[in-house]
Parts: structure tokens; C-alpha cells; sequence
């Protein structure tokens, strides 16, 4: 499951950027099903007292095309370039077993299986061929990115505040 967090919030999307003359925003989705930003209802403008209503979504090359309830022109839809939108987390679905909301893993420490610690997991990417773990190695302070599935990422521990990972031969390599 996507979204990140601020504070009891869970970011569901951003809007990167105006589209047309009319008000429409391109917007980008963190929820799982990407379409799915729409149906939670009005969505918070984190940082704000704002609340925001997708009137209508497309498909876009670089996420969706929306139509905002209130905004009707460009300079309106500029105005909320890089607002993020989020939702209370009690408004979302619960995490089925072994699935996860991004915010949950971020900041937990990584261990190898060993039990040894490696870093901390700074972010989660998503390239277009699964979820990967933005680790940030504690000896060089360096970035890795570790795939996250089972093989490489064999138990996660929320309340216990760290995960164990198996990472590719050389990875962790200078």
C-alpha cells in the first residue's frame, strides 16, 4: 500500500503542475490504484485548512489530468502547484496481512539477517517494476536501493521498528 505521512495524515497525491486555461491540475497519485485519489471524498491540503474535491480525473502521460471543484482558471490551478493532498489515516482501508502504507515503513531501522544494523530505510520508490527500499547505509551514508519483496525484504517488524533484509550479493559494497 502507498502514502506518506504528515503527521495523522496520509498523502494520497500531489499536484505538480497546471494543464489548460480552465483550472485543471496534473496531478500525481501515491494510493495503490493510482484512480482511486478520487473516491475518498475531499482531500486535505496539507499544511492548510484547505480542502479539495476532484471533479473529474483522466489518464495523463504524467499521472492524471483533474478538475478541482472551485477552480476555474489557470492562475487558481498554479496556485496549488506542489500542494500535497492527503486524508486522515482513519479513512483508509486497513492494511490487509503482509501489506504495508509506505509511512509505516519509512524510518525503521534495516537489519541484515545476521541482526546487524545497516541503516535506516529513508524512502520508498517506485520505478514502474515494484516497490524498492530507499536504505541509507549508517557506515558511508550512502543510498542503496533494495527490491521489496520476500526474497530481499523477509520480515518486517512495524511495532517492533525494523525490518531484516537479504540484500543482492555486492550491493552493499563500497
Amino acid at each position: 500500500m502507498s502514502g506518506a505521512a504528515r503527521g495523522d495524515l496520509i498523502v494520497l497525491g500531489r499536484i505538480v503542475a497546471a494543464h489548460g486555461i480552465r483550472g485543471e491540475v496534473v496531478l500525481k497519485s501515491f494510493a495503490e490504484v493510482p484512480e482511486d485519489i478520487a473516491v475518498y471524498g475531499p482531500l486535505e491540503v496539507a499544511g492548510s485548512d484547505r480542502h479539495i474535491v476532484i471533479e473529474a480525473l483522466r489518464p495523463a502521460k504524467s499521472g492524471f489530468i483533474a478538475r478541482l471543484e472551485g477552480v476555474d482558471d489557470r492562475n487558481a490551478a498554479e496556485a496549488l502547484k506542489g500542494a500535497e493532498l492527503a486524508v486522515a489515516r482513519e479513512r483508509l482501508p486497513q492494511a490487509g496481512e503482509e501489506e504495508y502504507y509506505h509511512t509505516d515503513l519509512v524510518g525503521l531501522e534495516v537489519r541484515l539477517t545476521t541482526g546487524e544494523s545497516i541503516g535506516r530505510v529513508k524512502a520508498i520508490e517506485n520505478y514502474g517494476a515494484g516497490d524498492l527500499l530507499a536504505v541509507r547505509l549508517e557506515a558511508s551514508g550512502r543510498e542503496v536501493l533494495l527490491p521489496f519483496n520476500r526474497a530481499s525484504v523477509p520480515m518486517v517488524d512495524v511495532a517492533g521498528g525494523f525490518l531484516v533484509v537479504e540484500p543482492p550479493e555486492g550491493l552493499l559494497e563500497p
